[in-house]
């Protein structure tokens, strides 16, 4: 999806507070938001705020010697939802469909985003998942899912954010459970970029050991198609079917004609409009469908 002129002002907003975090020398500040400016305005009409913000994150990360400045959050929130699994599964498997339970708690988990947002209150969290069930999920997408499911061999799961991926494991055990002919392969970012789930989160709560984890191979806060590595690109054009978790993601893939299932909360000012939705509000749209919804909207 094509960068706008709410993504362009995001973007800056986000990069002058990271940068602000660690200096606060006013001219290295300067500098650095000239190289920022430098970067949107040379930006290509096709490229993605995702694509935008790495090659903007790579800047501040050289200029501060930083290299992954969310380690000790992503650990934080990984360990905080590995505290929740053992409560949050149980009311998945008493819950009267478990697949469409889970899939709402991997739902609210996209909450768990500092690309998006500032700050993630944990108070603001454990409402959220408490509220669990009564996000709604589109019955006629969601019967299209489960027909697609029993036709699939092999399916990929492309994750978002540390934390939140606790509930993305849990919906692919149920997933397996439930079609235990399913292949599944997991893609996680290749780099850390944000609170943007790698390889260290997926090991660090367990995803590893029940499922195959692939990195992607780059540090875009999305999955760009034409930016990923060979193996993770293969692995998505040869799948039955996609689940896409995230706004970065859905940014990235939106348009690509796959067989995709993206599943995300609105979590920005753009995304609510698009949808016509409340902020923190679900979306589970096939990529068939969505632009027939933002149309309508």
């Amino acid at each position: 999806m094509d960068i706008n002129l709410e993504c362009i002002y995001c973007t800056i907003k986000k990069a002058d507070f990271l940068f602000s975090q660690h200096e606060t020398d006013e001219d290295k500040k300067l500098k650095f938001m000239k190289e920022v400016f430098e970067i949107i305005s040379k930006s290509d009409k096709n490229d993605t705020a995702p694509y935008i913000a790495a090659k903007i994150m790579r800047i501040l990360n050289s200029k501060l010697n930083l290299s992954d400045i969310y380690y000790e959050i992503k650990k934080q929130y990984n360990n905080l939802l590995c505290s929740m699994e053992e409560e949050i599964s149980t009311n998945i498997y008493m819950s009267e469909d478990n697949i469409l339970t889970a899939m709402k708690y991997a739902m609210i988990g996209n909450f768990i985003d500092f690309g998006a947002m500032d700050k993630v209150d944990i108070n603001e969290l454990k409402k959220i998942i408490k509220s669990a069930e009564k996000q709604e999920i589109n019955i006629k997408e969601y019967e299209s899912f489960k027909e697609d499911l029993y036709n699939s061999k092999h399916i990929v799961y492309i994750v978002d954010n540390a934390g939140e991926i606790v509930f993305d494991k849990i919906f692919i055990k149920v997933l397996k459970e439930n079609y235990p002919r399913l292949v599944i392969d997991v893609i996680v970012r290749g780099k850390p970029i944000y609170n943007d789930a790698t390889i260290t989160d997926a090991n660090e709560i367990g995803l590893c050991s029940i499922v195959n984890v692939i990195e992607n191979g780059t540090d875009i806060p999305g999955t760009q198609l034409d930016k990923i590595n060979i193996k993770s690109k293969n692995v998505i054009d040869n799948a039955d079917l996609i689940i896409s978790k995230g706004q970065g993601n859905f940014e990235t893939l939106f348009g690509c004609e796959k067989n995709i299932y993206y599943l995300f909360l609105c979590k920005c000012d753009l995304f609510t409009k698009r949808f016509n939705l409340e902020k923190f509000k679900g979306i589970f749209v096939n990529e068939r469908n969505v632009k027939d919804i933002i149309k309508k909207n």
